[in-house]
């Protein structure tokens, strides 16, 4: 990943806030045609290594599990998308001072690479759909829950898909959220995305505010 100075993230929480925030992220893998991609909903175990390790599922009928099974010396990669937007020159100072300005996009995202383990195995299976099940049901008044679903139904379902394991080894984060403009400018993108009223564009000016020190609101 392009990682110019000014949008570098290293800080390990903040790696792993953004994939808990954004947990589908996109498996990519190598296969014998070329890469092979698939977006899973992945949990993670931030405290198992030194990175961290992902869990997920796919299902039997998807051939990436194989290839993953049959080249397990190579890499995976998994990228997570976080708050994501298109940004006008019109929001900036600059644009009004000099008119030497073009659009960009501003997001944040990671990316993870890692060792992948198939996991052939009905109890781990059923942990990792119960707990990801959990995860996601939780802000819920009333969650759903695996149990809630008859138990032979749930085992067929466990029979038709396959675990995955990936132990992080490297781990690399890009917040390019206007930091290389001036304060002017950045406090001019932070309120025009506030003023969409949507909230992925307000997601993106809270991360303008906090990565640029912006503090007009």
């Amino acid at each position: 990943m392009y990682q110019p100075p000014h949008f570098v993230e290293t800080r390990l929480d903040v790696l792993h806030a953004l994939i808990r925030a954004h947990p589908l992220g996109l498996l990519v893998s190598n296969g014998t045609d070329g890469p092979i991609a698939n977006p899973l909903p992945f949990l993670l175990d931030a405290d198992a290594g030194p990175h961290g390790r992902l869990r997920a599922h796919l299902a039997k009928a998807n051939p990436q599990w194989r290839t993953i099974s049959e080249n397990t010396e190579i890499p995976v990669l998994v990228v997570f998308q976080g708050a994501e937007s298109y940004v006008t020159p019109s929001w900036y100072q600059t644009k009004r001072e000099t008119g030497k300005v073009v659009p960009t996009w501003n997001y944040a995202v990671v990316q993870v690479r890692g060792r992948a383990r198939i996991v052939d195995d009905k109890e781990w299976l059923a942990g990792q759909i119960t707990e990801l099940t959990a995860t996601h049901e939780a802000p819920r008044a009333e969650p759903w829950q695996v149990t809630d679903a008859p138990a032979p139904f749930i085992e067929a379902q466990i029979k038709g898909i396959i675990g995955l394991e990936i132990e992080i080894i490297e781990i690399s984060g890009k917040w390019k959220v206007s930091q290389n403009r001036p304060i002017a400018d950045r406090v001019g993108v932070a309120n025009g995305l506030q003023a969409g009223g949507d909230t992925p564009a307000a997601e993106m000016a809270h991360l303008v505010r906090q990565f640029g020190n912006v503090t007009d609101g």
